[in-house]
């Protein structure tokens, strides 16, 4: 592979003065311009991403930040986001938890997008800068620097819940994902706000923490069938622990939906097999539309407005009809 140290030594100049010549410095001579210039052409020599970024004064590599190896919906979002990177020219860097923050400055990339809730607001506000904009997928911030692209989540979670109570289904139990994620906020705060519009008592006990993995809602779905008698349907904040514990129940014999309901939030890839009740996020469209937004703010067009998508309701076969 060729590099600046090779055509310094064709040109008979030190690595610094080649590296004047490709960012555009008027330190140069023309004369020494052009043979640098031209033995980069014969060589098909290019300069990395950090060299690029300095000639052009923009990088035009962005980096994508998640931190789940564990959630499918991510290859969805990273298929929009490199469909959109590559047809505007970019490069695309991809790293998970702590090692991203070291890619996270204008030498090395242009901005980031973020969906890794190990990333600390303050971090990201120390970071975003008018030269180095940021897209958040998962939590709203107010920055001049910052974009939020967030799911509509309490629309759809108020309107399946709505949709179980008129199907006849009256008692509850909710297993969440993790307390601090705005997505599980949101979808329950829209749960709650479903059954006291419908003067449904909610008990906490009928509450399990969960991950969003599938292990926490078996484990959630186990923990509840020792208790006497098993609620009418069993909301999930999502799909993977949806799944899960519809596992648990079917190893028990309980039968979904004539035993126990169950929804789910994502509208995974196991989803409709399961014949599961879910909210429907289009999730390439996610990462397409964060990377639009990133690199229109790369390129100076400032927008950090939060957008928010839309998000579908899916009735399956795991919530039926309530005698």
């Amino acid at each position: 592979m060729v590099g600046i140290k090779d055509v310094a030594k064709l040109a008979g100049v030190s690595v610094s003065t080649v590296s004047n010549v490709l960012n555009n410095k008027k330190n140069v001579s023309d004369e020494t311009r052009e043979k640098i210039i031209k033995i980069c052409k014969e060589l098909s020599y290019q300069p990395n991403a950090a060299g690029k970024s300095l000639k052009s004064g923009k990088n035009d590599t962005i980096l994508f930040n998640f931190s789940d190896f564990d959630r499918s919906f991510y290859l969805k979002i990273i298929n929009g986001i490199s469909d959109y990177v590559n047809n505007n020219d970019f490069d695309l860097i991809i790293c998970t938890d702590k090692s991203c923050e070291k890619y996270m400055n204008n030498s090395l990339t242009g901005g980031s997008i973020i969906l890794d809730k190990k990333m600390q607001d303050d971090t990201l506000i120390r970071i975003a800068s008018e030269n180095y904009p940021i897209v958040v997928l998962d939590r709203i911030m107010n920055n001049p620097y910052i974009k939020s692209v967030v799911v509509n989540n309490y629309d759809p979670m108020f309107e399946m819940i709505q949709g179980v109570i008129d199907r006849g289904y009256r008692s509850f139990g909710f297993v969440g994902g993790p307390e601090e994620t705005a997505d599980n906020k949101e979808r329950y705060r829209a749960f709650r706000d479903a059954l006291e519009v419908n003067h449904i008592q909610f008990l906490q006990k009928s509450y399990f923490a969960g991950n969003y993995r599938e292990k926490s809602g078996y484990n959630a779905a186990k923990i509840l069938m020792l208790s006497r008698e098993l609620p009418d349907c069993l909301v999930c904040a999502n799909d993977n622990m949806a799944i899960g514990a519809m596992k648990a129940f079917q190893e028990n014999g309980i039968r979904v939906p004539e035993d126990i309901a169950v929804t789910g939030f994502d509208n995974c890839d196991l989803a409709e097999a399961m014949g599961l009740t879910t909210v429907s996020i289009p999730n390439y469209e996610r990462g397409y539309i964060a990377a639009r937004y990133l690199i229109e703010n790369i390129r100076g067009q400032r927008n950090v407005e939060t957008f928010k998508i839309s998000a579908k309701i899916i009735f399956r076969s795991s919530v039926g009809i309530k005698k």
